[in-house]
């Protein structure tokens, strides 16, 4: 075990990111060269070893926190990076974009500061890759049986890794020039440097893993002739159709969907293009949505060389602290300042977000494009418009962040699948992650060998979520094509989250 006394003795001390100033001139990742060793060790060495390990419900995974923290501990990473991959496809992933509701659990965050979890995790994936520990493990046998995945996103890179170790011929479908869904394309570099999804690609392509990109499934190639071709069918495409804006002004250019920003930045690093199709580069900048999206593209443009940039939201500023309706060990909304955040501080001199506001309409020049953004004060409750609370934002780039609302409908794959939606929008599915079809009902068989994993049956959600759907979508398939199946299902579809 670990130190009895470490959580008493050590200090919480997360790993140390590089400087505003330095982030902003490269688009490297904001802990690239910063020393992992030997804090993280003496950090896991915090680790209690509880005799309900909370962390392990936090996670949707069920990761094995206090087992792996105890190798880390001792510098075992060997042992640590075996326990890890037992749960976790892809941890230098989660390791770098999973919010940690893990530490939210940690039973030491009842009274005290949580392990840093998410940099324990990180740090045994990256020594294990070092080390020479992560290797190809391509079945022993092929079964005979094939399995199309439709979208390369975590939830099905999992779904596929688990389902050609097990012996399946797979086939990986995606739509985009590259592999990787919103992880390639919507997830800045300074988050995640694409080299890590790269060499995950190439381990999966060694394990015998088909990747068919620039293939859009319903509109490139007939849904029926990909079914034909296969056994079974899993869904994993996303939950990528965007929120609008419907007030007036909003057909001015100059205003984008967060997305569309944030694909053109990822090809720029990518290497594919010199600039940008959309830059934020001298302009004044204003992001409409305070989540993560937002977060996003604002450290996109502070890299970009924006004048100035203003992230709103509608919501309330949330305390710094739990409130008694989001008591431990539930993942609470406190207010949190990311990188891109600090990187704005430090840049401009104040935090750049505003909060309680709503848009209420865009004004634009001559020439058609924007250049003011009108916004008023709302009530925090009701989200009404207070009146004498309107005030006028320059913008030159407007960027819409507003989350998600499911899958595209317009793909043709719902058509021809014939696949139902439910109340929130998503792929209708039961609980073992069949699709319903059309002349179904919920709870029937899934004789009908299609499945739905991740975003695109759950709604918009964090990366360890969807990678724990792929896993138990693949175990479903798999059950579904050979009577039994020996892969782990971490969670049903109807699973969410801890909640108070």
């Amino acid at each position: 075990m670990t130190d009895p006394f470490g959580f008493l003795t050590t200090p919480r001390r997360p790993v140390a990111a590089r400087p505003s100033q330095e982030r902003l001139g490269d688009w490297h990742e904001v802990h690239a060269g910063q020393t992992l060793l030997p804090v993280v060790s003496l950090q896991a060495g915090r680790c209690m070893d509880c005799g309900i390990p909370f962390c392990h419900n936090g996670c949707p995974l069920g990761n094995l926190i206090p087992e792996w923290n105890v190798y880390a501990a001792h510098s075992d990473w060997g042992a640590a990076a075996e326990r890890l991959h037992a749960t976790d496809n892809f941890p230098e992933f989660t390791g770098r974009l999973c919010p940690a509701p893990c530490e939210a659990a940690c039973v030491l965050a009842i009274n005290s500061e949580p392990v840093t979890i998410k940099n324990v995790e990180q740090t045994i994936a990256d020594q294990a890759w070092e080390r020479g520990l992560v290797t190809p493990l391509p079945p022993q046998r092929l079964i005979g049986s094939s399995v199309a995945v439709v979208g390369s996103g975590p939830a099905g890179l999992a779904a596929a890794q688990q389902l050609t170790r097990a012996g399946h011929t797979v086939a990986v479908y995606e739509r985009a020039d590259r592999i990787g869904g919103l992880l390639r394309y919507g997830i800045p570099a300074f988050k995640m440097e694409k080299r890590y999804l790269d060499r995950r690609v190439e381990q999966m392509r060694a394990e015998g893993t088909v990747f068919r990109p620039g293939v859009d499934v319903g509109r490139d190639v007939a849904v029926a002739e990909v079914r034909n071709r296969h056994d079974a069918v899993i869904v994993a495409v996303g939950a990528t159709q965007q929120r609008e804006l419907p007030v007036p002004g909003r057909e001015l250019d100059g205003i984008h969907l967060a997305m569309a920003y944030l694909t053109a930045a990822n090809h720029v690093t990518e290497g594919d293009r010199a600039q940008p199709a959309v830059t934020a580069e001298g302009r004044h900048v204003v992001i409409v949505g305070g989540g993560d999206t937002g977060s996003d593209c604002l450290g996109t443009a502070l890299r970009q060389g924006a004048a100035s940039v203003v992230q709103l939201d509608i919501n309330p500023e949330p305390d710094d602290t739990r409130t008694e309706s989001q008591p431990w060990p539930v993942y609470p909304r406190i207010h949190r300042v990311s990188h891109a955040h600090e990187e704005a501080c430090a840049r401009d001199g104040a935090d750049p977000r505003t909060y309680s506001t709503a848009t209420v309409r865009f004004e634009g020049d001559t020439a058609g494009h924007v250049r003011a953004l009108h916004l008023t004060e709302v009530e925090p409750s009701a989200r009404r418009p207070r009146a004498g609370t309107e005030r006028v934002l320059r913008a030159d780039l407007v960027l819409l962040a507003l989350g998600f609302c499911g899958p595209e409908r317009d793909t043709g794959l719902a058509e021809q699948l014939g696949l139902t939606f439910d109340a929130r929008g998503n792929f209708a599915r039961n609980a073992a992650f069949a699709a319903l079809r059309e002349e179904e009902q919920p709870g029937r068989s899934m004789a009908d060998g299609v499945f739905v994993a991740g975003d695109a049956g759950r709604g918009q959600s964090l990366v360890v979520w969807a990678i724990a759907e792929g896993r138990a979508a693949a175990a479903a398939a798999d059950r579904y094509l050979t009577g039994s199946t020996d892969l782990p299902a971490p969670l049903a579809a109807t699973d969410g989250p801890l909640t108070a």
